[in-house]
This record gives structure tokens, C-alpha cells and sequence, in this order.
């Protein structure tokens, strides 16, 4: 089985689905199936400094980066579609991430004239608070382009029931399949040190840090976060915000006139994107998790959170209604005084707070790692390559 893997772009910038696709591969190439991943060299205002137009190793599968053209963070690539159109056919199935994105509708083009089946992952772009910020692009692009591409794929991975049901109302052809997002359990298994994080951080040592972990960036909620920690902070005097993001579209000063508003701006720090082991630290030393957000398709902070058995408040916004039906999140309306009551709740409980953290980490996992995401996949591959149904969801 030889598939391709086409993202628009794997920067850190674009948080949580660049992870996805690297991780996504790796189980994959794993159960021995033969994985590419073609993408641009973007990450945000700015281009990755790596190797270009040549196949790089990663082990258990390649990496191919093009150059895209400086127009923002538009991601056209005259190389990429060059290669597509010539490479396509070589591969049995297409799996494209994203939508919106001149990558994948032109990859979506090459394996329509090519006659390759492919199979498309939204990744929450297509929920209704996704689809109405900037509508009128979308709106347009999605009448023109990417309507007709959706309904002609062979299928239409949803990462949970509840993104699929969002997607009801667009009508799509094409079946829906739930594969969700995973972890990788190895970095999961043994409790990390906090250590590095409060070297970094000194203030923040003996506080109750209260950690988002994601983009700063509008869907994410941290308008609803201000207020809500504001009166959090209140009751609570210990307790600190940890903000841990990239800031790709110059929207942090906004952010933090949030906090400022609400009284409560020096007790937030802002540190910036963490990866590796500072973003462990920074999940050792964490209290609470919290997930304001607007819209998500499946967050890979929110599973990685609930994987280092932290007690998570997250909003319906994140489609992870399985949290609260395994008690194994607090999973409240996205508004600010639910969020801040949450908060509270596990402030004011720590013991139950931990318990509902080690359910978390239980119910991870159980369902949510990358080895049994992959087996998944390879399922619905099988089943498109044989040309037999999948499941659908109406």
C-alpha cells in the first residue's frame, strides 16, 4: 500500500496538525505501509530553512518540502504542483490535511484528472465557527473549488461524531469516517520533571498554574479565558496563568489588553511557543489545563493534557463530548462564567480534581493513541482501495 500525505505546511506555527501528519506517518509507516509526506516549506510570515525538492528520510517514511510564494502566509506553489501532477499516480491513495488551501485543491485537481482515489481530513475547518470567521472567502472559495473536491473524494475522515454532525448541514457526497487523533503513549508513560519549566520560569514556582497550551489566535477563546481567570484569581490568590503558544498573525497584544482589562494581566505569563521537553515541563508543572475554545476538530494539547493526567476544563467547542461522558474532563458552554465556575470547581477540589486526571490519562490511553489510530486508517484505506463501503455516518 502506497500512500501520499499532502499538508499545506508542518511549521511549529501551525500547532497541533502539523504534529498530527508527522505522528500520523510514523504510526503508519510502522504497520509497514509505504508513506509520503509532500508539503511547503511555510511556517507562518516565514519559510522553514531546510532542503527543498529532494526526498528526506525520516526512517519510517519520506519528507518532501517545495517552495511556496511570498504572499503572506498563502501557501501557492508552482513546484509542488508540478511535482503532483507528474507523481500522483504513482501512489495507490491520497490522504490531503486541511481545506481552504491551494495545496490540497490542486492535489485534489491532479488526482481527479489521474484517477486516484483520495481521502480528505478537515481537521475543524469545516465547523460552523471555522466556516463564519472571514465567511465571504470561504463562502466563495467553498462554492467555487472546494464543494465539487469534497464531493468527489472517496471519503471524508471526521475526527469524532460530534465534528461529523457540524458537518451535516453542508451536505456533503462523500461517506464521513471518524478517526480521531492520537498520542504517542512513549512520551506519555513516565511522569516528566517540572524543573526545566520553573529554571525558565522562576515566578511561577509554588503557584496553581492554570495552563493553555495552543495558538494565539482568535477561535481559541481567550477573550472567555480573561474574564474567566480574572475571577478564578479572586478566590484563588495562588493561582497563575501559563499562556504557551505562537503568536502567527500578530494577534498577542490583543490578547493580552484581555487580561489587562480584566485586573489580572501580571498574574499571566506568556511564554511563547514550548515544544519538546519544555512543553513537558510545562504540563508537570501544570495544576489545571484549560481549553477556552471556540472551535477545534480534535486538540492534540487537549489530548496530550489528558494524557499527563491533568485535570482539563475544556469547552463544547472542542468536540470532545466523550470527556465528559467517561468523567474524565470538566467539558462546559463556551462562555466565560462556565469556564471560570470549572476552574474554581477544580481549585476548590484538588482531590477530585486528580482523580478526574487519572481518569483522563486512563481513557487516552485506552482509545487515543497513534498505534490505534493507524490500524484505523489502514481499515478505511483497505476499504477504499477494494472498493468497498465504508462507514458512513448521516
Amino acid at each position: 500500500m502506497k500512500i501520499l500525505l499532502v499538508i499545506p505546511g508542518i511549521g511549529d506555527v501551525y500547532g497541533g496538525t502539523s504534529k498530527v501528519a508527522i505522528e500520523f506517518a510514523q504510526a503508519l509507516g510502522k504497520l509497514g505501509i509505504d508513506i509520503d509526506i509532500v508539503t511547503t516549506n511555510a511556517n507562518g510570515l516565514e519559510d522553514l530553512d531546510v532542503p527543498l525538492r529532494t526526498w528526506l528520510n525520516q526512517g519510517l517514511y519520506r519528507l518532501q518540502y517545495f517552495p511556496r510564494w511570498h504572499i503572506g502566509d498563502y501557501k501557492l506553489s508552482t513546484s509542488l504542483t508540478k511535482w503532483l501532477f507528474k507523481n500522483v499516480a504513482s501512489y495507490d491513495l491520497v490522504h490531503t490535511i486541511a481545506v481552504f488551501s491551494y495545496p490540497v485543491s490542486i492535489t485534489h485537481l491532479a488526482c481527479k484528472i489521474n484517477r486516484v482515489p483520495y481521502i480528505n481530513s478537515p481537521h475543524g475547518m469545516l465547523e460552523p465557527w471555522a466556516l463564519s470567521h472571514k465567511s465571504w472567502k470561504k463562502k466563495l472559495y467553498y462554492s467555487l473549488i472546494e464543494k465539487a473536491a469534497l464531493d468527489n473524494a472517496s471519503a471524508i475522515q471526521m475526527l469524532n461524531q460530534a465534528e461529523a454532525q457540524n458537518a451535516e448541514p453542508l451536505h456533503l457526497k462523500a461517506p464521513l469516517v471518524t478517526v480521531p487523533n492520537g498520542i504517542n503513549c512513549q512520551e506519555f508513560q513516565l511522569q516528566h520533571n517540572p524543573k526545566a519549566f520553573y529554571e525558565q520560569f522562576p515566578h511561577t514556582r509554588d503557584k496553581a498554574l492554570i495552563l493553555f497550551l495552543g495558538r494565539i489566535d482568535p477561535k481559541k477563546g481567550l477573550d472567555l479565558l480573561a474574564p474567566a481567570f480574572a475571577k478564578a484569581l479572586s478566590k484563588f490568590s495562588n493561582a497563575h496563568l501559563i499562556v504557551a503558544g505562537p503568536d502567527s498573525i500578530g494577534f498577542l497584544p490583543t490578547v493580552q489588553n484581555y487580561f489587562a482589562e480584566e485586573g489580572c494581566l501580571n498574574a499571566v505569563t506568556f511564554t511563547g511557543m514550548l515544544t519538546g521537553a519544555m512543553k513537558y515541563a510545562a504540563l508537570a508543572a501544570a495544576s489545571i489545563y484549560v481549553a477556552p475554545s471556540y472551535s477545534e476538530g480534535f486538540s492534540m494539547s487537549v489530548l496530550e493534557a489528558m494524557a499527563s493526567g491533568l485535570p482539563c476544563v475544556i469547552t463544547k467547542g472542542c468536540n470532545f463530548p466523550e470527556a465528559a461522558n467517561n468523567q474524565a474532563a470538566l467539558v462546559v458552554d463556551i462562555e466565560s462564567s462556565a469556564i471560570a465556575n470549572a476552574l474554581i470547581d477544580c481549585l476548590s477540589n484538588p482531590e477530585q480534581a486528580k482523580i478526574m486526571g487519572e481518569r483522563a490519562r486512563q481513557l487516552v490511553f485506552e482509545k487515543y493513541t497513534w498505534d490505534k489510530v493507524a490500524c484505523q486508517m489502514q481499515e478505511v484505506y483497505s476499504c477504499l482501495l477494494q472498493h468497498q463501503p465504508v462507514m458512513a455516518i448521516s
